[in-house]
């Protein structure tokens, strides 16, 4: 029988064997639903077997894990709400082991399913595994959500569920490309606001009617295999978030605000929150041939950049030290294929002689900037030089494509090799930040090891490659984060997979998206079709500050304008220019557009709110128009687009989220004009705003009196 999340309210007495702790306040959101989940995570502890997973397992079917002896229960107070741990006992060789979470403050609950053989043969065939089967009660369906990164550009969606089904795929092996999986469930009177938690493949399905949405979805697609003894495998984390009204804005402001909290991680050891920063790459300002990433530079080219930066004032947080710094498997320099040398995570000796990228690193440390490095830790070349050259095993490699190829993380030596190689890296050269890349789908390797693994067993081990690299990348990720408490370095990564292939709700518990899409380094219009789609789910991220014509190409001659910059506006500001080699470079405009966003960016992390409707990443006809709204204090900042080919001179924003009874002073930024009027008036009468020429942008500063 499947599990209802609206069927379940059960008593909240269940919870007292938890402990209850008065310091957690739940929130004042009128759309947060502090009911229905706390009631299905109580039915979990009252009932563990309950967990809404499938799977088969020795030929037999099972919902949730009904049927099998249960070995231990315990619920305990969390610092944020409680935790639920339950083990099962499945036959003599196989446990399943429950891990649930409740969020007291926004109602928000979790869990994930671990399957592990603590006997000394294979266990049985474990199959048809779904993550989550659950039936969401109310009238009206409908999916709300976007699309993924790549070839979707994070197209937005809003599609009725009445008698009809949607359907999710996720094959390539780097789970947010083409496909997204956040969704944003709408049923009767209310919704849910939902997550799978896997950096690989996954699917989802939606069949909706005139009693709700029966949802279906799992990870590791197609996932049929015994486990081997001391084997783990493991389901997506599925994250659900319910809410009270149909109000899409509401709803995507309690998930921001949830996420910021307790999603992210930690700035540093201490546990301080992230705030929005900047970064800039020196690499465009080399005035050397630069095929992409740092190819170019080299350890006579920094100091100019850095120099002029501090002159002029206009330092960012991060210095972005980007791909094409290591030796290739042969030990030899890279001089400008950056993708086809990587695996050593050795610095180069020719471009970087003796101490000078750590001497470079300190200079910029001592000018207030922290240095980030990428490395794209599961790809390798050339293996056999690698094994000759730097210690590499073959075995740990599976083809991928030309001469690249994928390392295997499942496998416990590979990841220690890899780990090793990269901390030391950073250790020895004063890097702050690991940034991480993966520009190949692994699927076609993970296929090849588990057909090696299957041959040489004779047992059924599809998925399991999958299923264990998975496990391993987040280990790496989590062990590269706890070098880096101890060696107080930043305790967060950049995360990357070919732009922004890889950010599922998991994987940014310990990193962000310093750039959301490798596609947004081009047109303000993408630029815009993006934050108003994509920052619903994702709230702290990047993109560039530039505009050109493809991804790879400098931005305009004397630095970008405001109309691009203000585009531009994320918690992550990646400035894009360069420096010295632009005789045309307009320094007080850049500090002027750099000084703008420092001014606004604590709203960035606020309350969001599209204000017109979300257009094609090629549609620059229309009117974009985004506020962004501090609740606690009411301070708000309105940007408004007028885009490179819209008609219209004039647009009204209104703003319906203020206070009604409270008085504004609105302040227009380009002119210094001030109004004072109720929010009421700003919610019936909006701020009118013309703009004469097109390609032009307005910002308004609203403070309440």
């Amino acid at each position: 029988m499947r599990t209802s999340l609206f069927a379940l309210f059960v008593a909240a007495s269940i919870l007292v064997g938890c402990g209850h702790d008065k310091s957690i306040v739940p929130t004042d959101r009128p759309c947060a639903d502090l009911e229905k989940g706390p009631a299905l995570f109580a039915s979990w502890v009252e009932d563990p077997s309950a967990i809404p997973v499938s799977f088969t397992y020795a030929g037999v079917p099972h919902e949730g894990l009904k049927g099998f002896d249960i070995l231990s229960n315990t619920c305990l107070t969390t610092a944020s709400g409680k935790s639920l741990k339950a083990v099962f006992y499945i036959d003599e060789n196989l446990e399943a082991k429950v891990e649930a979470a409740l969020n007291n403050e926004f109602g928000e609950i979790e869990y994930t399913v671990w399957f592990e053989n603590i006997g000394s043969s294979p266990s049985g065939e474990l199959k048809d595994l779904e993550s989550v089967v659950l039936d969401f009660d109310g009238g009206d369906p409908m999916i709300r959500g976007c699309l993924g990164d790549h070839v979707n550009k994070y197209a937005d969606y809003q599609t009725p569920l009445r008698d009809t089904t949607v359907s999710f795929v996720s094959t390539g092996g780097r789970a947010t490309h083409v496909y997204f999986p956040y969704f944003d469930l709408v049923h009767g009177d209310g919704g849910t606001l939902m997550a799978l938690g896997w950096a690989g493949t996954w699917h989802a399905d939606f069949a909706g009617s005139d009693e709700g949405i029966a949802m279906k979805g799992g990870n590791c697609n197609g996932f049929d295999s015994v486990l081997m003894p001391g084997e783990k495998i493991r389901t997506a984390l599925v994250v659900m978030l319910p809410y009270k009204g149909r109000d899409r804005d509401d709803a995507t402001n309690l998930w921001r605000e949830w996420f910021i909290k307790y999603n992210m991680p930690s700035a540093d050891a201490a546990g301080n929150p992230i705030k929005p920063f900047s970064t800039t790459c020196f690499a465009a300002d080399t005035g050397l041939p630069n095929s992409d990433g740092s190819i170019s530079e080299r350890f006579y080219t920094w100091k100019r950049t850095l120099e002029r930066l501090i002159y002029e004032d206009v330092v960012p947080d991060f210095r972005w030290f980007d791909a094409g710094w290591y030796l290739d498997p042969r030990g030899n320099t890279v001089a400008s294929d950056w993708y086809g040398t990587v695996g050593t995570w050795e610095l180069d000796t020719l471009k970087w002689p003796g101490k000078t990228f750590l001497e470079s690193n300190q200079a910029c440390h001592d000018a207030g900037m922290k240095v980030l490095t990428w490395f794209e830790p599961e790809s390798v070349c050339d293996v056999e030089d690698l094994a000759r050259n730097f210690g590499y095993n073959p075995e740990w490699a599976d083809f991928n494509r030309g001469h690249r190829y994928t390392s295997n993380l499942g496998n416990k030596d590979c990841l220690e090799w890899t780990l090793g190689r990269i901390t030391k890296m950073m250790g020895e050269n004063g890097v702050d930040l690991f940034r991480e890349d993966n520009n190949s789908n692994p699927v076609k390797a993970w296929k090849g090891f588990d057909e090696k693994t299957a041959t040489k067993t004779g047992l059924q081990r599809t998925g399991i490659t999958e299923n264990l690299a998975i496990q391993g990348h987040y280990e790496l990720w989590d062990r590269i984060i706890d070098f880096c408490a101890k060696n107080g370095k930043c305790t967060y990564i950049d995360n990357c997979a070919s732009g922004g292939g890889r950010n599922d709700i998991e994987s940014l518990r310990r990193s962000l998206p310093f750039m959301r899409s490798d596609a947004d380094r081009t047109t303000t219009a993408l630029r815009l079709s993006m934050t108003t789609s994509y920052c619903r789910w994702i709230p702290f991220h990047g993109a560039n500050t530039k505009e050109s014509a493809d991804e790879l190409a400098p931005g305009m001659a004397g630095g970008s304008t405001f109309y691009i910059t203000r585009a531009s506006w994320l918690p992550v500001y990646n400035i894009s220019e360069v420096f010295t080699h632009d005789v045309d470079m307009d320094y007080d405009r850049l500090r002027a557009t750099f000084g703008e966003w420092k001014k606004f960016n604590h709203l960035l992390v606020k309350d969001m709110y599209p204000l017109t409707p979300w257009h094609r990443p090629e549609d620059d006809s229309n009117w974009t128009a985004i506020a962004w709204h501090d609740r606690e204090t009411g301070e708000a900042v309105l940007q408004a687009f007028r885009q490179e080919t819209c008609q219209e001179p004039e647009y009204t924003a209104f703003l319906k989220f203020l206070d009604p009874a409270r008085n504004y002073k609105v302040t227009n930024v380009d002119t210094a004009e001030t109004m004072i009027k109720t929010g009421s008036a700003l919610a019936s009468d909006g701020i009118k705003i013309s703009l004469p020429e097109p390609k032009s942008s307005a910002v308004y500063h609203i403070l309440p009196e």
